[in-house]
């Protein structure tokens, strides 16, 4: 990233940086060019940044097209059909997909890693390595350990003893990955996340709290990308398992012997207690909570903040707390914006009750006769 300000930084990135003409970029991207071919770029940054001079820019809506001209971009890349304006742009079906391409283009690419075992790295003599690891300084790599072909160990990771990942892994610096963590092929772990730590669980016995067994293992599918600061705790006796293709954000809590299935996607600051399940394709919004031994079925999505208390069956949308359908739920919502009037309408209705009441007395009152006088009141 380019700091706008930062002389001597940007000086030395302005140094390695791709330079390219316009025309280039459009034949990199198969686009549809609208002006100069020769028009220089060196930056690809997005249009809400402050941009130097020689930059393109991303426009992926119609009407951002002001502010593309109130901005100093060079150049643009527009979807199909933009209409015309006073910058050369490139027109293309994928405008996103066009920058990313031209954003690794233009921007210097980080220092090729050398595979190997650096020297301040320990691995363990029984550890077994695939081809062209990259073990960086300061991992740990504990006995019976068994790397994959390509892994990337970043500084700092530790991966305890009979652990195991697949190929073409590459963990972040910080991760942590208890004894007997398995980890499958094409696995993303970032930064701080600690696999296989014990479940939080315990027994009273006596007055104090005893933890239970910590006897299991995690048990990662191929595909997976664990976030930032995520902790799956080890089952009990067996495997927690995270499922083939599903993608954890940052700080996940998944709790000991839950079973998460394929292809989830679980947002961020979900917490999903013990003994947990989930089916395919199920999707989980922020700050969602799951009580234990619950299960949630196939192609579910789960609204953020929602409090799962209870099994939900496949292909339901559900939200609030206790989660519910949620068409049931946003009645509930628009009911519970409408109490206020609803009590004042019900005071109205019981004011309005008690004055009917009151003349209904008074007309009663009036209607009947008077009693005619008992034979003792003549005699008297």
């Amino acid at each position: 990233m380019l700091f706008v300000g930062d002389a001597p930084n940007r000086l030395e990135k302005e140094a390695t940086m791709t330079v390219a003409t316009l025309g280039e970029l459009g034949e990199l991207v198969q686009g549809t060019l609208r002006g100069q071919a020769n028009t220089p770029i060196r930056f690809a940054l997005p249009l809400n940044e402050t941009l130097p001079a020689e930059c393109i820019t991303l426009v992926d809506k119609v009407n951002a097209a002001p502010a593309l001209t109130g901005s100093a971009a060079a150049a643009a890349i527009v979807p199909t059909g933009f209409p015309a304006t006073d910058r050369p742009v490139i027109e293309v079906h994928q405008p996103h997909a066009a920058f990313e391409r031209i954003i690794a283009y233009l921007r210097p690419h980080p220092l090729q890693l050398e595979s190997g075992v650096a020297e301040q790295a320990y691995v363990h003599p029984t550890a077994r390595l695939g081809r062209g690891c990259i073990i960086e300084a300061g991992v740990s790599i504990g006995a019976h350990c068994v790397l994959g072909d390509r892994v990337v160990l970043h500084s700092g990771v530790h991966v305890m003893a009979s652990s195991s990942l697949g190929d073409d892994c590459e963990i972040f610096p910080g991760v942590v990955l208890y004894p007997e963590t398995r980890v499958g092929s094409r696995v993303i772990i970032h930064g701080g996340a600690v696999l296989g730590a014990y479940g939080f669980g315990y027994k009273t016995i006596n007055g104090r709290h005893e933890r239970c067994a910590q006897l299991g293992w995690v048990e990662i599918g191929d595909d997976v990308e664990i976030g930032a600061g995520v902790t799956i705790d080890r089952g009990t006796y067996g495997a927690t398992r995270i499922g083939q293709g599903s993608k954890l954000d940052n700080q996940v809590m998944i709790g000991h012997n839950c079973q998460i299935g394929q292809h989830n996607l679980i947002c961020a600051q979900v917490g999903i207690a013990g003994s947990c399940s989930t089916g395919d394709y199920v999707v989980l919004a922020g700050q969602v909570g799951i009580k234990d031994h619950t299960h949630v079925g196939n192609r579910v999505m789960i609204a953020a903040q929602s409090g799962v208390m209870h099994n939900i069956p496949d292909g339901e949308v559900c939200s609030g707390a206790p989660a519910i359908p949620i068409k049931k739920h946003l009645q509930l919502v628009a009911l519970q914006a409408r109490l206020p009037d609803i009590r004042r309408e019900i005071r109205d209705l019981e004011d309005l009750s008690a004055n009917l009441q009151q003349q209904l007395a008074e007309l009663k009152s009036q209607l009947i006769p008077a009693q005619p006088p008992s034979n003792d009141q003549r005699a008297a």
